[in-house]
Order: structure tokens, then C-alpha cells, then sequence
């Protein structure tokens, strides 16, 4: 464990022979919230949004198997089912009864998957821009079918392993990258997320999350999620910018799923809401936990 007089707590926990890596932000006699970040993404990002939490809550933020400053899968298993162990086994370490979980994106998904294996012991959930696929996307994956989709999963997983991991010669040239993937962010935010998304090597700069995590398998990514929300007792936020890719929960039937949730849309924000307008999330956040 190290620590930043100036930031979270820096600790690492076990989980199917990998070792995990997670942000504790104090407060450990509060109750528990748990922030996940999405894919190719890392605990570090929501710091900002842990800065507004932590004097209430116990805020824990993991770095996902692949991602951050936690171990790469040996054998690239960026499947659902182990994210959601990995998730089980933290909250497992960090002796809580029960947990609130902010999730954006893929995070989103451990989250559904966890709040309905395990009902009890989730007292609210918030997904940030986190429904997933579209149906839209679910009609033209079920038209394409699953063996051509299959063999596309095995080329690019071929492909992946015998790739030389890409290299930025400069954090500056890594900076401009974070920037140009959000024209939404100010200069803070790209300095503070490219800092926590790079590792220094001997050639270069490379990005810490493993190449592989974006690899989705058919079986695993498109498996409808209607079963798992019907299953979700807690209060739920969606949250999502209007100008992302993803379509408003509500509008397009599949919120209905779940027993009790708030549809929050946010202007001007595309797909990372907490980044893009993060006064306006902050404060929807904060009024749905309290």
C-alpha cells in the first residue's frame, strides 16, 4: 500500500491468481460506494467525482483486470463472468454488508450483473452512460449471426497476440492523443487522466490497459441483459449525454426492465458525462444518494 498525502490510498487485493489494484479514498466507517470505470479506462478518472464523496461515503475506485495498475489476464480473459468474481472478491476483502455502486460503461455492466446474483446486498446503483448495446445493435448482431461474428473475435485475437504493443515517444504526444479522444475536456482533465493512463518503458510511453480488453467475444458482449435487470431490487439513476452514441434507456424500452429507476439525461455531455459536464452530474448524482 502507498499513499498521497494528496489523493487516495493505493492498495491491491487477490483474485483468481491476479493481483488487483484499487483506490481507497478514507472514511472506512461510512458506508460503502464503489466507483467502476469503463473499458480501457482506470480507477483514476473518477477522481474528481470521488473529491465530492468521500466526506460521506467510503469511496473505493478498482482498476479492472487489464486495466490501470492491475494485472493483465495471462491467457486475455476480459470476460464478464470474471470481472463480476473479480468485483465479488472486492467487496469480499473490503468487509462490507452492503455497497452503492457508480458504474460508467462496460462497469455498468459487472454492476447489473452483480446487484442481480446478489440483490441484497446493493443499496442503489447509478449507471453512467452504462445501458450497453442498443437494440438496434442487438438486431444487426443477430442478423450478422454468430459464426462470421465468431471467426471476426478469432482474427482480432490473433492478430492482438503477435501485435507489437504501440509506443508514444512523449507524454505530450500521449496527452494530445487523451485530447483528441474528448474535445470536451479541459487541459486539467487531460493531464490528470493521461498521467494515471500511461507506464513509462525503455522505448517509450504505452497505455496500461491491455490491447486485448477491447476484444469482446459474441457469447459474452451481445447475451441480453433483459434477465439481469429484472432482477435488480435497488434504486437505480440512468444517467446518459445527449450526444453520445448511446440511446436514451427510457425512450427505447429497456429501462423498463427494471423495478425502480430515474432516467437522467445530460446536455452537452457525450459519452462520458462525469468528464464532459461534471457540475450538472455531480449534482444529479448527489441528489439521487442522498
Amino acid at each position: 500500500m502507498t499513499n498521497d498525502p494528496a489523493g487516495p490510498a493505493s492498495r491491491t487485493f487477490e483474485s483468481q491468481g491476479l493481483k488487483l489494484h484499487y483506490v481507497d479514498w478514507g472514511n472506512a466507517g461510512a458506508p460503502l460506494l464503489v466507483l467502476l470505470h469503463g473499458t480501457r479506462d482506470h480507477a483514476r478518472s473518477w477522481d474528481w467525482t470521488a473529491q465530492t464523496l468521500k466526506d460521506r461515503w467510503h469511496v473505493v475506485a478498482p482498476d479492472l483486470r487489464g486495466h490501470g495498475d492491475s494485472d493483465w489476464s495471462p491467457d486475455g480473459a476480459y470476460l464478464y463472468p470474471y470481472y463480476v468474481l473479480d468485483f465479488v472478491e472486492l467487496i469480499d476483502v473490503l468487509g462490507h454488508d452492503e455497497v452503492t455502486v457508480v458504474a460508467h460503461s462496460f462497469g455498468a455492466g459487472i454492476a447489473s450483473r452483480y446487484a442481480a446474483a446478489y440483490p441484497d446486498r446493493v443499496a442503489k446503483l447509478a449507471f453512467v452512460d452504462g445501458f450497453g448495446p442498443s437494440p438496434q445493435n442487438y438486431a444487426e448482431w443477430a442478423i450478422a449471426g454468430p459464426v462470421p461474428r465468431t471467426r471476426e473475435w478469432l482474427e482480432q485475437r490473433r492478430a492482438a497476440r503477435n501485435k507489437t504493443p504501440r509506443r508514444l515517444a512523449t507524454l505530450d504526444e500521449a496527452t494530445a492523443r487523451m485530447a483528441a479522444s474528448n474535445p470536451r475536456l479541459t487541459p486539467g482533465q487531460v493531464h490528470h487522466l493521461t498521467v494515471h493512463a500511461v507506464r513509462r518503458h525503455a522505448d517509450g510511453y504505452g497505455w496500461k490497459f491491455d490491447p486485448r480488453v477491447g476484444l469482446f467475444t459474441p457469447e459474452d458482449f451481445c447475451l441480453p441483459m433483459t434477465a439481469f435487470w429484472r432482477e435488480i431490487e435497488a434504486p437505480t439513476l440512468l444517467c446518459y449525454g445527449t450526444e453520445s452514441w448511446s440511446t436514451n434507456p427510457q425512450t427505447d424500452g429497456r429501462a423498463g426492465n427494471l423495478r425502480d429507476f430515474r432516467t437522467v439525461a445530460i446536455e452537452d455531455a457525450g459519452h462520458w458525462p462525469h468528464h464532459d459536464q461534471f457540475n450538472t452530474f455531480t449534482r444529479v448524482l448527489s441528489d439521487f444518494l442522498s
